[in-house]
């Protein structure tokens, strides 16, 4: 094998292929699928991953490989496939597909060095090269024209590591480690030939005589008291050794967790996971949808299904939201199964997420837990995938490649042959209806662990309390509950359902709204800085004084964000203490966490917030939940707004009255007859599906219907328009009669970044090769975006619609 196969990372439709090089003589022992190489590319050197290995091509003369950028394969056998898979299935670049795969450190522009782990004596040549340094750089090795399978078998050994400097930041931390070089005895006569005076240095021996286990170097120099001289002195008497040891930024302090045990299960709880384990002892794939409501005990069931996994000597994937990636989920799971868990999500740093990646490639832990990108997780043996809160639309990328991380579960759950699980209390219409077709097997959790019945929910009607005279958010039985509550030392619950619904900036004179200069849509106003922001492109300005059009004084902001509900809070009930978490609060590391402890240590009376406080929390003393505005999401030009509306009513509902104390939920709404409103106050899931299904079949929606949405945009309008046109009637020839395609309309947002954006919608229920089609009209503009800087986006199953 003197040839490989590699993917390149140039981001062109045309150069989408395997590309030959020759392995030179030094990377011969080497090379493996999977590792990331740097080969000649036209004039440039470019970066590619190696995806096969063949003995002869078909190509005459092949360049060689310039460098070998991994030791060890990043990515497995099994990644390399789902990556081509990924492509085919959303319509992007395999190398897109593969980068999505990697942790941010190993895209970056970075150095690498070599770090010697050990002070024992390495080969003749790696001690010249090393010539009494700790670190060299890697360019020092690959100058020196040693071979790399030396410096591989010594990182395989364990004397040498390979660090990565992101940005010249060391990404990796260490301690300095020290142990006896010789036996206890040999250290006693060492010890008789020390001078009279060495008594630190006789201390020091003695401790290792009586303590043979090695010792971090900072807490011996501590404990005995003694300087860094006197241990050199020791180790070059060769009677001490040290060595380097790595310290995993760990951003959970394990040994702070209180360790758990399995609960016993419910009679419902032991009916569920039966067949569960099943599949798992046989190796099976199945997809299982456990539709538990809230305080069912979802988790305890994961959990339990886990253990099984790792008694077998697997692993398990287990996918959460990233806002409920709170630390109450992580602690769950590292109560449960300790340092074997690791934990992938966006709060932590580059330098924390790569470290937490390689544990999972040094096969050091058998779980993780994280938000979509886990579902990556190079594991080589999975026993069981697990998704949380399934409806969650986060598990959706939206960017290349637009891939949904429950098709990829359910894609490796049939590679590995195992089961994947998806959990909810208020499962997609899509995965709901394949459970009623018996594609996916259907678990029910209906009753609380605890016995106690979900909370009763109230709608108040708006419309009534403004006819009444009273002009506040708050309703008159909302503000008296909350009195109420606070009187008896309970603490409440505030969600202000914002999404889709800004505080923009109008002129009660002449109606004239401040507008971002380069995007269709207005401008957010963000009180604590007087700025007028666009959530689109960043564009910002300060809060006018005046209209712009009629000078009129009498411009102001409408719209009610948390900072305005938490000011009428503190009029309205100036007793009342208030958390507020929202985007601007939790931007910081650790804030979230922070919040959440501050509220459960009842520092507060009431957490307010937007969708981030509506799941997976868990406060034994919250007894209220007031959701104050529950239909801005109804009126948004999504079909998805009514299902949308009746999960997060579901779901903070259940944050009420999870333990000894009563709960109750207030809602406040001015379309009260709504459906989904009406069936999330008495939890009535099946008849909101039933409802919901005749809807869609009406207007031809998913489950019934498949969509795809390409958005084109450019910075000339007219041109926009003709590609989108030109793209339609390309797709029109080939796709079946019976297929819809709707537009080119206008985008929702008809500008960003000063680019127009027209879409076309198409809605089909059979086409086998929509793929092939796509890809082949995309070739046909190869050229317009290439050198037009025209862009088309092609989305398979779009979730957003603006």
């Amino acid at each position: 094998m003197n040839i490989v196969k590699v993917i390149v990372d140039v981001p062109a439709s045309s150069i989408d292929q395997t590309f030959d090089y020759k392995i030179p003589e030094r990377f011969q022992d080497i090379i493996q699928l999977g590792m990331r190489v740097t080969v000649p590319f036209g004039p440039r050197k470019v970066m590619g991953f190696v995806v096969e290995t063949v003995n002869h091509s078909t190509f005459g003369k092949l360049k060689e490989i310039i460098d070998v950028l991994d030791i060890y394969p990043v990515l497995t056998k099994e990644l390399l496939d789902l990556g081509k898979w990924v492509a085919q299935q959303t319509v992007s670049l395999q190398i897109t597909a593969l980068q999505v795969m990697l942790p941010q450190v190993l895209k970056a522009t970075y150095k690498k060095e070599i770090v010697r782990m050990t002070s024992a004596t390495l080969s003749d040549e790696l001690e010249q090269l090393f010539a009494g340094r700790d670190v060299i750089t890697y360019e020092e090795f690959t100058a020196s024209k040693l071979p790399y399978v030396r410096l591989s078998k010594a990182v395989q050994d364990g004397d040498v590591s390979i660090e990565y400097l992101v940005k010249s930041r060391i990404t990796k931390k260490f301690k300095t480690m020290i142990r006896p070089a010789r036996p206890p005895h040999e250290l006693e006569e060492s010890m008789l030939d020390l001078a009279k005076n060495a008594k630190k240095q006789k201390q020091l021996l003695a401790f290792f005589i009586e303590n043979p286990e090695p010792i971090e170097k900072q807490k011996l120099l501590k404990h005995m008291n003694t300087s860094n001289s006197t241990v050199n002195i020791l180790l070059e008497k060769k009677l001490l050794d040290s060595y380097h040891t790595e310290v995993y930024r760990n951003p959970y302090q394990d040994s702070e967790i209180q360790r758990t045990f399995a609960l016993p299960l419910t009679v419902q709880q032991a009916k569920v996971i039966e067949p569960m384990k099943e599949t798992i002892e046989k190796n099976m794939h199945d997809v299982f949808l456990l539709h538990g409501i809230t305080g069912s005990g979802k988790t305890e069931v994961y959990l339990q299904v886990i253990q099984d996994v790792i008694l077998k000597g697997q692993e398990a994937i287990v996918l959460v939201p990233e806002i409920s990636l709170t630390p109450q989920m992580v602690r769950r799971f590292k109560g449960r199964f300790g340092s074997n868990v690791a934990v992938m999500h966006s709060a932590l740093s580059a330098g924390e997420k790569y470290d937490e990646w390689r544990r999972i490639q040094r096969k050091e832990v058998q779980v993780v837990v994280g938000a979509r990108s886990a579902i990556f997780a190079p594991f080589e043996n999975i026993g069981v995938i697990i998704i949380d809160e399934e409806h969650e639309t986060s598990y959706k990328q939206e960017d290349q490649p637009r891939y949904h991380a429950r098709d990829v579960a359910i894609q490796r759950g049939k590679t590995h042959q195992c089961p994947v699980i998806l959990g909810s209390a208020t499962p997609t219409l899509e995965s709901y209806a394949r459970a009623a077709k018996g594609v996916y097997q259907l678990a029910t959790l209906d009753k609380r662990t605890n016995e106690k019945a979900l909370p009763p929910v109230e709608i108040v009607d708006m419309r009534k309390e403004l006819h009444a005279g009273n002009r506040t958010m708050f309703s008159r039985k909302l503000k008296k509950a909350i009195i109420d509550c606070i009187e008896k030392g309970e603490q409440v619950v505030l969600l202000l359902n914002r999404r889709g619904y800004s505080t923009f900036v109008m002129c009660r004179d002449c109606g004239h709204v401040k507008e971002c200069p380069h995007c269709d849509i207005a401008l957010t106003y963000h009180k604590n800085s007087n700025q007028l922001k666009c959530h689109y492109c960043s564009y910002e300005e300060p809060m006018p004084l005046h209209c712009p059009e009629c000078n009129s004084d009498t411009i102001r902001y409408f719209g009610t964000g948390t900072q305005r509900v938490e000011e009428a809070l503190t009029q309205l009930i100036p007793e009342a203490s208030v958390i507020r978490m929202d985007v601007d609060t939790t931007r910081r590391k650790g804030a979230h966490e922070k919040l959440l402890n501050r509220f459960a240590n009842k520092e507060a009376d009431i957490l307010l917030g937007t969708q981030m406080i509506a799941k997976g929390l868990d406060f034994e003393n919250v007894t209220l939940v007031g959701v104050l505005t529950a239909d801005s999401m109804l009126h948004l030009p999504d079909f998805r707004s009514s299902e949308k509306t009746f999960q997060i009513l579901t779901q903070v509902s259940g944050r009420a009255g999870r333990h000894n104390l009563n709960g109750n939920v207030i809602v406040q709404t001015y379309t009260p007859d709504h459906y989904s409103i009406e069936l999330a106050s008495q939890y009535d899931f099946s008849t909101f599906y039933n409802t919901e299904m005749k809807m869609r079949k009406a207007f031809q929606y998913p489950p019934y219907f498949f969509l795809a949405l390409i958005t084109i945009s450019h910075v000339n309008q007219v041109k926009v328009v003709q590609a989108t046109q030109r793209f339609a009637q390309l797709l029109t020839k080939v796709v079946k009669d019976e297929t819809i395609i709707l537009g080119p309309t206008p985008s929702a947002i008809p500008r960003i970044k000063d680019r127009y954006r027209y879409q076309c919608m198409i809605k089909y229920r059979n086409e086998p090769d929509l793929r092939i089609y796509l890809s082949k009209i995309l070739d046909q503009f190869s050229n317009d975006i290439r050198k037009d800087d025209l862009f088309i986006s092609i989305d398979m199953q779009p979730y957003h619609l603006m």
